[in-house]
């Protein structure tokens, strides 16, 4: 990896790791970006999840030591999940590298439109009945570990119809990602060779540091600014990953 491909990534990831903390999705640029580094295909989405566990682990031991600590609740939807994490992940990663950019240029459109809308989330009347909890969290189990990007904003809105309210809910959501990721998701894209521990460790950095800069610019009103950024970067990513130019 050249020095420029590292500086593109830690960049990158400074930036992702802002998005991460004011809005969600900062996937939808790390991937295309590991990509443009030279990190082709299905070795971008192996090597994202190093950055995606590290980041989840900071924000899981945030939530720990602020006593928010919904394990019981977590332990009740994890199964599922990691099924359909250890499905998901499988099946993505014997896909050709070509194939995998395409699909997922196409869906960063919509999770853009999702992470700037960023609806509430407001705890249902109603949990779900457990087998209704099985049937989805199997499938937003089987979406983190195919895709990861934007699983974090699908998964709030979820708890929050489950019957979650916002603070536990998000503890949730991040106890389920690190879960999927540490226990399937990340250990079958090693198997298959498609970890790049360089970039990995460079963007990590950049995300980290980026999830700290984060939390203080959305105090000051920041994503005004960080928003429309997004936007074209999203934008100008989703169409090389699709082979637009």
């Amino acid at each position: 990896m050249s020095w420029t491909d590292a500086i593109l990534l830690l960049a990158g990831g400074l930036f992702a790791g802002v998005i991460n903390a004011m809005a969600g999705g900062g996937s939808l640029l790390t991937v295309p970006l590991l990509s443009l580094a030279g990190v082709q295909g299905l070795d971008a989405n192996g090597t994202n999840r190093v950055a995606v566990l590290i980041q989840t682990l900071g924000s899981g031991i945030g939530f720990h030591r602020k006593d928010v600590r919904p394990y019981a609740a977590t332990g009740r939807i994890i199964p599922f999940g990691l099924v359909g994490g250890l499905l998901g992940a499988t099946l993505v990663s014997q896909l050709d590298d070509e194939l995998f950019e395409r699909l997922f240029g196409l869906l960063m459109i919509p999770l853009l439109v999702l992470a700037l809308w960023k609806p509430k989330a407001d705890a249902g009347d109603e949990p779900w009945p457990i087998w209704v909890q099985a049937l989805v969290f199997f499938g937003v189990g089987f979406y983190a570990g195919a895709i990861q990007a934007g699983v974090g904003l699908i998964l709030l809105l979820t708890l929050s119809r489950a019957g979650f309210d916002l603070v536990t809910g998000n503890a949730v959501k991040t106890f389920f990602v690190i879960a999927i990721t540490a226990i399937v998701a990340l250990p079958v894209f090693l198997w298959n060779g498609q970890v790049q521990w360089v970039p990995a460790l460079v963007l990590s950095t950049g995300s980290g540091l980026g999830g700290f800069l984060g939390a203080r610019i959305a105090v000051d009103g920041g994503d005004r600014v960080i928003k429309p950024v997004l936007v074209v970067a999203v934008l100008v990513l989703a169409g090389r990953m699709v082979g637009l130019y």
